[in-house]
């Protein structure tokens, strides 16, 4: 896979195969309709255990506080990261055990808030304390927020099953791809469609979808030929489509994923970067990680603004 890097998405190869990755994610589901595989029978119990540390509680500003909840901004259509639980309200998943265990560390009532995922990071410090909602640490965001990391991830491509239009990913030019509106995936295939407009070749059609649901379900029915999304979450869509969606190359894009900040607020950052550090020392986080299969990704670090650290 040729791609070069780009303003906004330094890009290389992974070298992970993606039968790999298929393995490494749950077998639960992407579809708009929920069931009981959904939750990870362990997933009840990932954050009861969890405290409240009072030295790590007063690391945050009376402000997030003083209504006693942790109002987490998401997307809950992109699983397994948040999507709905089978009663169709709640959100779930690997990122929204990571949010309740954080509220649990600083003795709030974790408050989940649904919302369109480009809506989310202009509303940090306002409608919500933050925004957890498979965020990743794209340059081009710098201004936008502080960011928190604690996983990586990276990104692949997904066409329905036996490849049927012959794509490649050394050349997509002409060919329709879906994208989560918003997302860096987005900016990844703009920036391939204006590589191949360049070379004297068509553009690619970019559909660009609300919810994630959307993007798996355009491949599966073939409104678009491929879609690119992160790692884990393709990995979910395929096992979940029964053999009708197959990954298209390998994985790629590793960048670190984040809790968005409120730009400027190094306060809440540095007290959700303590929250996680706790979680990740004393076995919560990968607990929660492997229950959602999704501890390919983990990290023995919370860092901020760690920009040196996409590959």
């Amino acid at each position: 896979m040729s791609f070069h890097v780009s303003k906004s998405v330094k890009v290389v190869l992974a070298g992970i195969c993606a039968t790999a990755m298929l393995a490494s994610v749950a077998a639960c589901g992407t579809t708009d309709e929920s069931d009981q595989s959904a939750t990870p029978k362990s997933s009840a119990s990932n954050t009861s255990s969890v405290k409240k540390d009072d030295k790590i509680a007063a690391m945050l500003p009376d402000s997030i506080k003083k209504d006693g909840k942790f109002t987490v901004g998401t997307s809950p259509d992109y699983a397994p990261a948040e999507f709905l639980d089978k009663d169709g309200k709640t959100p779930i998943g690997y990122e929204m055990d990571i949010a309740k265990a954080v509220s649990a560390v600083f003795g709030l009532k974790f408050d989940p808030t649904s919302a369109e995922f480009d809506s989310i990071m202009p509303g940090v410090g306002s409608k919500y304390d933050v925004g957890i909602s498979g965020f990743t640490m794209d340059p081009a965001r710098k201004d936008a927020g502080e960011f928190v990391s604690f996983m990586n991830e990276g990104a692949t491509f997904v066409v329905q099953k036996g490849n049927p239009k012959k794509l490649s990913t050394d050349d997509l030019c002409g060919h329709s791809i879906a994208v989560q509106t918003g997302t860096v995936h987005e900016t990844t295939v703009k920036d391939l469609s204006q590589k191949c407009v360049a070379s004297g070749k068509k553009a690619i059609d970019i559909q660009s979808m609300k919810e994630q649901t959307v993007v798996a379900t355009n491949v599966s029915t073939g409104k678009a030929d491929a879609f690119l999304a992160d790692s884990p979450v393709s990995g979910y869509a395929v096992k979940k489509s029964d053999g009708g969606l197959e990954f298209l190359g390998k994985t790629f894009n590793m960048t670190p994923e984040a809790v968005v900040v409120k730009k400027g607020d190094m306060q809440t950052a540095k007290a959700v970067q303590a929250a996680i550090q706790k979680l990740i020392d004393d076995g919560t986080y990968m607990k929660i990680l492997k229950s959602w299969g999704s501890e390919s990704g983990a990290v023995k670090e919370a860092k901020i603004n760690n920009y040196d650290d996409i590959k």
